[in-house]
Protein backbone atom coordinates (compact mmCIF):
# COMPACT_ATOMS: atom_id res chain seq x y z
CA UNK A 1 0.00 0.00 0.00
CA UNK A 2 1.47 3.57 -0.81
CA UNK A 3 1.36 5.85 1.38
CA UNK A 4 -0.45 9.16 0.83
CA UNK A 5 1.88 11.96 -0.64
CA UNK A 6 2.38 14.96 1.94
CA UNK A 7 1.66 12.94 5.57
CA UNK A 8 5.42 12.94 6.87
CA UNK A 9 6.25 13.24 10.29
CA UNK A 10 6.77 16.91 10.45
CA UNK A 11 3.33 17.51 9.53
CA UNK A 12 2.11 15.37 12.44
CA UNK A 13 3.86 17.47 14.55
CA UNK A 14 2.95 20.39 13.32
CA UNK A 15 -0.59 19.26 13.72
CA UNK A 16 -0.22 18.31 17.10
CA UNK A 17 0.91 21.48 18.12
CA UNK A 18 -1.28 23.36 16.32
CA UNK A 19 -4.08 21.39 18.19
CA UNK A 20 -2.99 22.38 21.82
CA UNK A 21 -2.27 25.90 20.04
CA UNK A 22 -6.00 26.23 19.79
CA UNK A 23 -6.67 24.99 23.09
CA UNK A 24 -3.70 26.91 25.07
CA UNK A 25 -4.24 30.32 23.29
CA UNK A 26 -7.51 30.59 20.98
CA UNK A 27 -10.29 29.93 22.57
CA UNK A 28 -8.57 32.49 25.76
CA UNK A 29 -8.97 34.89 22.49
CA UNK A 30 -12.54 34.13 21.44
CA UNK A 31 -13.87 33.47 24.65
CA UNK A 32 -12.81 37.57 25.29
CA UNK A 33 -13.66 38.13 22.31
CA UNK A 34 -17.64 36.55 23.03
CA UNK A 35 -18.16 39.52 25.81
CA UNK A 36 -17.58 42.07 23.47
CA UNK A 37 -20.50 42.62 21.15
CA UNK A 38 -18.31 43.07 18.50
CA UNK A 39 -20.20 39.79 16.27
CA UNK A 40 -17.66 36.62 15.72
CA UNK A 41 -14.38 35.78 13.86
CA UNK A 42 -16.19 35.16 10.34
CA UNK A 43 -19.33 37.13 11.22
CA UNK A 44 -18.07 40.27 12.93
CA UNK A 45 -20.23 43.63 13.38
CA UNK A 46 -18.87 46.20 10.81
CA UNK A 47 -18.41 49.98 11.64
CA UNK A 48 -20.51 53.01 10.22
CA UNK A 49 -17.78 52.21 7.10
CA UNK A 50 -19.05 49.29 6.57
CA UNK A 51 -14.96 47.41 7.44
CA UNK A 52 -14.29 44.85 10.21
CA UNK A 53 -14.96 45.76 13.65
CA UNK A 54 -12.13 46.76 15.07
CA UNK A 55 -12.33 44.19 18.38
CA UNK A 56 -12.59 41.53 15.76
CA UNK A 57 -9.78 42.50 13.48
CA UNK A 58 -7.38 42.67 16.80
CA UNK A 59 -8.61 39.61 18.45
CA UNK A 60 -7.56 38.03 15.13
CA UNK A 61 -4.10 40.04 14.93
CA UNK A 62 -3.11 38.95 18.46
CA UNK A 63 -3.96 34.96 17.50
CA UNK A 64 -1.89 35.47 14.75
CA UNK A 65 1.22 37.15 16.79
CA UNK A 66 0.88 34.17 18.88
CA UNK A 67 1.07 31.63 15.87
CA UNK A 68 4.40 33.52 15.14
CA UNK A 69 5.99 33.31 18.53
CA UNK A 70 4.60 29.11 18.90
CA UNK A 71 6.28 28.72 15.32
CA UNK A 72 3.00 28.25 13.53
CA UNK A 73 1.92 30.48 11.24
CA UNK A 74 3.97 30.44 8.00
CA UNK A 75 5.22 26.71 7.37
CA UNK A 76 5.23 27.34 3.75
CA UNK A 77 8.17 29.46 3.88
CA UNK A 78 11.10 28.24 2.73
CA UNK A 79 13.65 27.24 5.38
CA UNK A 80 16.50 29.60 4.17
CA UNK A 81 13.93 32.30 5.59
CA UNK A 82 13.91 30.42 8.88
CA UNK A 83 10.82 28.60 8.42
CA UNK A 84 9.63 24.99 7.57
CA UNK A 85 9.69 25.00 4.28
CA UNK A 86 6.55 22.76 4.27
CA UNK A 87 5.86 20.94 0.27
CA UNK A 88 2.47 21.79 -1.19
CA UNK A 89 1.71 17.88 -0.49
CA UNK A 90 2.85 18.51 2.91
CA UNK A 91 0.34 21.89 3.44
CA UNK A 92 -2.56 20.10 1.89
CA UNK A 93 -2.81 18.14 4.96
CA UNK A 94 -1.47 21.46 7.48
CA UNK A 95 -4.57 23.31 5.58
CA UNK A 96 -6.85 20.75 5.98
CA UNK A 97 -6.56 20.00 9.68
CA UNK A 98 -6.82 23.84 10.36
CA UNK A 99 -9.71 24.34 8.73
CA UNK A 100 -11.35 21.38 10.27
CA UNK A 101 -10.73 21.91 13.69
CA UNK A 102 -10.81 25.79 13.52
CA UNK A 103 -14.08 26.00 11.73
CA UNK A 104 -14.88 29.62 11.18
CA UNK A 105 -13.06 30.54 14.58
CA UNK A 106 -10.21 32.92 15.31
CA UNK A 107 -7.87 29.95 14.75
CA UNK A 108 -8.11 30.32 11.09
CA UNK A 109 -5.88 33.49 11.14
CA UNK A 110 -3.23 31.52 12.70
CA UNK A 111 -2.08 29.94 9.63
CA UNK A 112 -0.96 32.99 7.37
CA UNK A 113 -3.72 33.68 5.03
CA UNK A 114 -3.63 36.62 2.05
CA UNK A 115 -2.27 39.02 4.88
CA UNK A 116 0.79 37.46 5.30
CA UNK A 117 3.74 35.91 3.51
CA UNK A 118 3.58 34.40 0.61
CA UNK A 119 5.31 33.01 -2.33
CA UNK A 120 5.67 36.37 -4.55
CA UNK A 121 6.97 38.35 -1.35
CA UNK A 122 10.13 36.12 -0.95
CA UNK A 123 11.61 37.12 -4.09
CA UNK A 124 11.83 41.05 -2.62
CA UNK A 125 15.36 42.62 -1.89
CA UNK A 126 17.54 42.79 1.18
CA UNK A 127 16.53 45.64 2.50
CA UNK A 128 12.67 45.10 1.97
CA UNK A 129 13.36 41.30 3.25
CA UNK A 130 14.77 43.08 6.76
CA UNK A 131 11.77 46.08 6.69
CA UNK A 132 8.91 43.71 5.11
CA UNK A 133 9.28 40.10 5.55
CA UNK A 134 10.91 39.79 8.68
CA UNK A 135 7.81 41.14 10.25
CA UNK A 136 5.34 39.65 8.23
CA UNK A 137 6.73 36.36 9.55
CA UNK A 138 6.53 37.59 13.31
CA UNK A 139 3.09 38.27 12.77
CA UNK A 140 3.55 42.17 13.63
CA UNK A 141 1.91 43.69 10.47
CA UNK A 142 -0.17 42.25 7.64
CA UNK A 143 0.08 43.12 4.13
CA UNK A 144 -2.81 42.83 1.15
CA UNK A 145 -1.92 41.60 -2.72
CA UNK A 146 -3.17 44.51 -5.31
CA UNK A 147 -3.80 43.29 -8.23
CA UNK A 148 -7.40 43.76 -9.38
CA UNK A 149 -8.65 47.04 -10.61
CA UNK A 150 -12.60 48.52 -11.01
CA UNK A 151 -12.42 47.24 -14.51
CA UNK A 152 -9.74 44.93 -14.66
CA UNK A 153 -9.86 41.09 -13.14
CA UNK A 154 -8.82 38.60 -14.98
CA UNK A 155 -7.27 40.40 -18.22
CA UNK A 156 -4.09 41.23 -15.55
CA UNK A 157 -2.37 42.45 -18.95
CA UNK A 158 -5.21 45.55 -19.25
CA UNK A 159 -4.16 47.43 -15.47
CA UNK A 160 -3.93 50.81 -15.62
CA UNK A 161 -2.23 51.03 -12.81
CA UNK A 162 1.11 52.49 -13.90
CA UNK A 163 4.83 53.18 -12.46
CA UNK A 164 7.36 55.43 -14.14
CA UNK A 165 10.92 55.85 -13.02
CA UNK A 166 12.13 58.72 -11.33
CA UNK A 167 15.83 58.66 -11.03
CA UNK A 168 16.39 55.13 -8.84
CA UNK A 169 12.23 55.81 -7.21
CA UNK A 170 9.47 54.44 -8.88
CA UNK A 171 6.32 56.77 -8.64
CA UNK A 172 3.20 55.07 -8.78
CA UNK A 173 -0.26 56.23 -10.45
CA UNK A 174 -3.65 54.32 -10.47
CA UNK A 175 -6.55 52.49 -8.37
CA UNK A 176 -6.71 49.27 -6.86
CA UNK A 177 -10.09 47.53 -6.15
CA UNK A 178 -11.42 44.32 -4.48
CA UNK A 179 -8.73 44.36 -2.37
CA UNK A 180 -8.57 41.90 0.77
CA UNK A 181 -6.96 43.78 3.67
CA UNK A 182 -7.39 46.88 1.88
CA UNK A 183 -8.51 49.17 5.04
CA UNK A 184 -5.67 47.61 7.84
CA UNK A 185 -3.01 46.63 5.68
CA UNK A 186 0.86 47.99 6.62
CA UNK A 187 2.27 47.29 3.25
CA UNK A 188 0.54 46.36 -0.36
CA UNK A 189 2.20 43.98 -2.96
CA UNK A 190 0.99 46.20 -6.25
CA UNK A 191 2.04 45.58 -9.54
CA UNK A 192 1.85 48.36 -11.83
CA UNK A 193 2.76 48.75 -15.92
CA UNK A 194 6.29 49.90 -16.20
CA UNK A 195 6.51 48.61 -20.10
CA UNK A 196 3.39 49.35 -21.71
CA UNK A 197 3.08 46.65 -24.65
CA UNK A 198 6.12 44.59 -23.78
CA UNK A 199 3.13 41.35 -23.00
CA UNK A 200 4.16 39.36 -19.67
CA UNK A 201 7.10 41.38 -19.17
CA UNK A 202 4.87 44.87 -19.45
CA UNK A 203 4.31 44.62 -15.51
CA UNK A 204 6.77 44.84 -12.50
CA UNK A 205 5.48 44.20 -8.56
CA UNK A 206 5.97 46.42 -6.04
CA UNK A 207 5.93 46.77 -2.23
CA UNK A 208 4.18 50.24 -0.90
CA UNK A 209 4.18 51.17 2.73
CA UNK A 210 0.49 52.29 3.62
CA UNK A 211 2.10 55.49 5.16
CA UNK A 212 3.41 56.44 1.66
CA UNK A 213 2.07 60.48 0.61
CA UNK A 214 -0.27 59.53 -1.79
CA UNK A 215 -1.61 56.29 -0.79
CA UNK A 216 -4.91 56.47 0.93
CA UNK A 217 -7.77 53.77 1.48
CA UNK A 218 -11.05 54.34 -0.65
CA UNK A 219 -14.22 52.70 0.06
CA UNK A 220 -15.44 49.70 1.47
CA UNK A 221 -16.53 47.56 -0.89
CA UNK A 222 -19.21 45.13 0.74
CA UNK A 223 -19.23 41.20 -0.92
CA UNK A 224 -21.73 38.91 0.03
CA UNK A 225 -18.81 37.38 2.42
CA UNK A 226 -19.73 40.70 4.93
CA UNK A 227 -16.95 40.75 7.12
CA UNK A 228 -15.50 44.24 6.14
CA UNK A 229 -12.38 43.53 4.45
CA UNK A 230 -12.57 44.20 0.72
CA UNK A 231 -12.02 47.39 -0.43
CA UNK A 232 -10.29 50.30 -3.00
CA UNK A 233 -7.12 51.68 -2.61
CA UNK A 234 -5.64 54.91 -4.72
CA UNK A 235 -1.84 55.73 -5.47
CA UNK A 236 -1.47 59.43 -6.14
CA UNK A 237 2.11 59.89 -7.48
CA UNK A 238 3.34 57.17 -4.72
CA UNK A 239 6.86 57.63 -4.48
CA UNK A 240 8.43 53.83 -4.17
CA UNK A 241 12.86 53.42 -3.42
CA UNK A 242 13.72 50.97 -5.71
CA UNK A 243 14.82 47.98 -3.11
CA UNK A 244 11.26 47.81 -2.53
CA UNK A 245 11.16 46.37 -6.23
CA UNK A 246 10.14 42.43 -5.67
CA UNK A 247 12.58 40.63 -8.14
CA UNK A 248 13.42 42.22 -11.48
CA UNK A 249 11.45 45.20 -13.44
CA UNK A 250 9.26 43.10 -15.50
CA UNK A 251 8.98 39.92 -12.99
CA UNK A 252 5.42 41.66 -12.38
CA UNK A 253 3.22 39.11 -14.37
CA UNK A 254 5.14 36.00 -12.61
CA UNK A 255 5.37 36.92 -9.67
CA UNK A 256 1.44 37.97 -9.48
CA UNK A 257 0.57 34.33 -10.89
CA UNK A 258 2.69 32.73 -8.09
CA UNK A 259 0.24 34.65 -5.74
CA UNK A 260 -2.70 33.72 -7.74
CA UNK A 261 -1.34 30.18 -7.63
CA UNK A 262 -0.86 30.24 -4.17
CA UNK A 263 -4.42 31.34 -3.68
CA UNK A 264 -5.49 28.49 -5.96
CA UNK A 265 -3.84 25.28 -4.33
CA UNK A 266 -4.62 26.39 -0.55
CA UNK A 267 -8.33 25.13 -1.64
CA UNK A 268 -7.29 21.88 -2.00
CA UNK A 269 -6.76 21.70 2.10
CA UNK A 270 -9.16 24.28 2.73
CA UNK A 271 -11.91 22.49 0.74
CA UNK A 272 -11.12 19.39 2.61
CA UNK A 273 -11.18 20.70 6.02
CA UNK A 274 -14.42 22.76 5.66
CA UNK A 275 -15.87 19.91 3.47
CA UNK A 276 -15.60 17.30 6.70
CA UNK A 277 -16.53 19.81 8.97
CA UNK A 278 -19.41 20.53 7.52
CA UNK A 279 -20.03 16.61 6.85
CA UNK A 280 -19.40 15.80 10.62
CA UNK A 281 -21.91 18.74 11.83
CA UNK A 282 -24.65 17.03 8.82
CA UNK A 283 -23.71 13.81 10.59
CA UNK A 284 -24.96 14.57 14.17
CA UNK A 285 -27.96 16.96 12.99
CA UNK A 286 -29.17 13.87 10.86
CA UNK A 287 -28.77 11.73 14.27
CA UNK A 288 -30.47 14.15 16.34
CA UNK A 289 -33.53 15.94 14.27
CA UNK A 290 -36.21 13.74 14.19
CA UNK A 291 -39.40 13.63 12.03
CA UNK A 292 -42.00 11.22 11.99
CA UNK A 293 -40.75 9.62 15.72
CA UNK A 294 -37.47 9.09 14.05
CA UNK A 295 -34.03 10.43 13.45
CA UNK A 296 -33.44 11.77 9.65
CA UNK A 297 -30.92 9.75 9.07
CA UNK A 298 -32.78 6.82 8.78
CA UNK A 299 -34.64 8.74 5.50
CA UNK A 300 -33.04 7.43 1.97
CA UNK A 301 -33.19 11.33 0.94
CA UNK A 302 -31.21 12.37 3.72
CA UNK A 303 -28.62 9.47 3.16
CA UNK A 304 -28.13 10.06 -0.24
CA UNK A 305 -27.17 13.58 0.46
CA UNK A 306 -24.55 12.96 3.37
CA UNK A 307 -23.08 10.17 1.22
CA UNK A 308 -22.96 12.63 -2.07
CA UNK A 309 -21.02 14.89 0.68
CA UNK A 310 -18.41 12.63 1.38
CA UNK A 311 -18.03 11.84 -1.95
CA UNK A 312 -17.31 14.85 -3.11
CA UNK A 313 -15.06 15.65 -0.35
CA UNK A 314 -12.91 12.13 -0.96
CA UNK A 315 -12.63 12.75 -4.37
CA UNK A 316 -11.71 16.49 -4.20
CA UNK A 317 -9.31 16.14 -1.63
CA UNK A 318 -7.80 12.78 -3.37
CA UNK A 319 -7.21 14.93 -6.54
CA UNK A 320 -5.97 17.88 -4.97
CA UNK A 321 -3.20 15.80 -3.22
CA UNK A 322 -2.39 13.85 -6.05
CA UNK A 323 -1.53 17.46 -8.46
CA UNK A 324 0.16 19.03 -5.45
CA UNK A 325 3.10 16.17 -5.29
CA UNK A 326 3.31 16.45 -9.15
CA UNK A 327 3.80 19.90 -8.56
CA UNK A 328 6.43 19.10 -5.73
CA UNK A 329 8.28 17.41 -8.31
CA UNK A 330 8.29 19.87 -10.64
CA UNK A 331 11.56 21.61 -11.56
CA UNK A 332 10.96 24.81 -9.63
CA UNK A 333 7.74 23.36 -8.08
CA UNK A 334 4.36 25.27 -7.51
CA UNK A 335 5.84 28.89 -7.67
CA UNK A 336 9.12 28.63 -9.88
CA UNK A 337 10.17 31.96 -11.57
CA UNK A 338 9.71 31.24 -14.35
CA UNK A 339 6.98 28.61 -14.13
CA UNK A 340 7.30 25.01 -15.57
CA UNK A 341 4.79 24.77 -18.34
CA UNK A 342 3.30 21.37 -16.49
CA UNK A 343 2.14 23.80 -13.72
CA UNK A 344 -0.84 25.64 -14.95
CA UNK A 345 -3.08 22.85 -16.00
CA UNK A 346 -2.29 20.82 -12.27
CA UNK A 347 -3.15 24.30 -10.17
CA UNK A 348 -6.07 25.07 -12.49
CA UNK A 349 -7.47 21.72 -11.87
CA UNK A 350 -7.18 22.02 -7.55
CA UNK A 351 -8.71 25.16 -7.89
CA UNK A 352 -11.83 24.06 -10.50
CA UNK A 353 -12.69 20.97 -8.33
CA UNK A 354 -12.51 22.32 -5.17
CA UNK A 355 -14.74 25.37 -6.31
CA UNK A 356 -17.19 22.79 -7.83
CA UNK A 357 -17.05 20.27 -5.06
CA UNK A 358 -17.31 22.63 -2.59
CA UNK A 359 -20.13 24.14 -3.54
CA UNK A 360 -22.16 20.90 -3.80
CA UNK A 361 -21.06 19.98 -0.37
CA UNK A 362 -21.90 23.82 1.13
CA UNK A 363 -25.60 23.67 -0.36
CA UNK A 364 -26.52 19.89 0.64
CA UNK A 365 -24.77 20.56 4.45
CA UNK A 366 -27.12 23.44 4.71
CA UNK A 367 -30.06 20.87 3.24
CA UNK A 368 -29.69 18.53 6.01
CA UNK A 369 -29.98 21.04 8.61
CA UNK A 370 -33.49 22.85 6.78
CA UNK A 371 -34.25 25.78 8.64
CA UNK A 372 -31.63 26.28 10.99
CA UNK A 373 -28.89 26.19 8.18
CA UNK A 374 -30.93 29.27 6.77
CA UNK A 375 -30.49 31.17 10.18
CA UNK A 376 -27.55 34.34 8.75
CA UNK A 377 -24.55 33.52 10.61
CA UNK A 378 -25.11 29.80 11.06
CA UNK A 379 -21.71 28.08 9.62
CA UNK A 380 -24.02 26.18 7.11
CA UNK A 381 -25.44 29.32 5.58
CA UNK A 382 -21.83 31.22 6.28
CA UNK A 383 -20.00 28.44 4.11
CA UNK A 384 -22.82 28.74 1.61
CA UNK A 385 -21.77 32.62 0.71
CA UNK A 386 -18.04 31.57 1.16
CA UNK A 387 -18.58 28.68 -1.21
CA UNK A 388 -20.12 30.48 -3.85
CA UNK A 389 -17.75 33.31 -3.69
CA UNK A 390 -14.57 31.13 -3.94
CA UNK A 391 -16.09 30.18 -7.71
CA UNK A 392 -14.31 33.91 -8.87
CA UNK A 393 -11.53 35.28 -6.85
CA UNK A 394 -7.90 33.99 -8.14
CA UNK A 395 -8.88 33.52 -11.35
CA UNK A 396 -12.71 32.13 -12.12
CA UNK A 397 -13.58 28.58 -13.36
CA UNK A 398 -14.37 29.07 -16.34
CA UNK A 399 -10.78 30.67 -16.62
CA UNK A 400 -9.53 27.93 -14.84
CA UNK A 401 -10.88 25.82 -18.09
CA UNK A 402 -8.96 27.41 -20.37
CA UNK A 403 -5.92 27.34 -18.93
CA UNK A 404 -6.68 22.99 -18.37
CA UNK A 405 -7.40 22.71 -22.15
CA UNK A 406 -4.28 24.81 -23.45
CA UNK A 407 -2.28 22.05 -21.03
CA UNK A 408 -4.24 19.61 -22.82
CA UNK A 409 -3.48 20.62 -25.99
CA UNK A 410 0.61 22.03 -25.60
CA UNK A 411 2.79 19.97 -28.20
CA UNK A 412 -0.27 18.28 -30.38
CA UNK A 413 -0.88 21.41 -32.65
Amino acid sequence: MTSTPGRTDRVADYTERFGAFLESDVAPLEAALAGQDAGTPWNPRLDEAGRMHPAVWEARREAQRRAAAAGLYAPHVPSGLGFSDFTRAEMQHVEEYVYRHAGLGLGLAALAWTEGPNPAIEHCSDAARERWLAPLLAGEITAAFANTEIAVGTDVLAMETRARRDGSDWILDGTKAWITNAHFCDVVQITAVTDPGAGTRSLSMFLVDATSPGFTRGRDIPTMLDDGLTGELHLDGVRVPAENVVGEPGDGFALAMAWINWRRLCRGGMCAGWGTWLLDRALDRAGQRTSGGAPIADLQAVQHMLADIDADVYAARAASLQAQAELDALPGGAFGVPLHPDAPRLMSLVKVINDEAFLRVADRALQVHGGTGLRKGSPEEKLYRLARNLKIPAGTVEIQRNAIARGLLRGTR
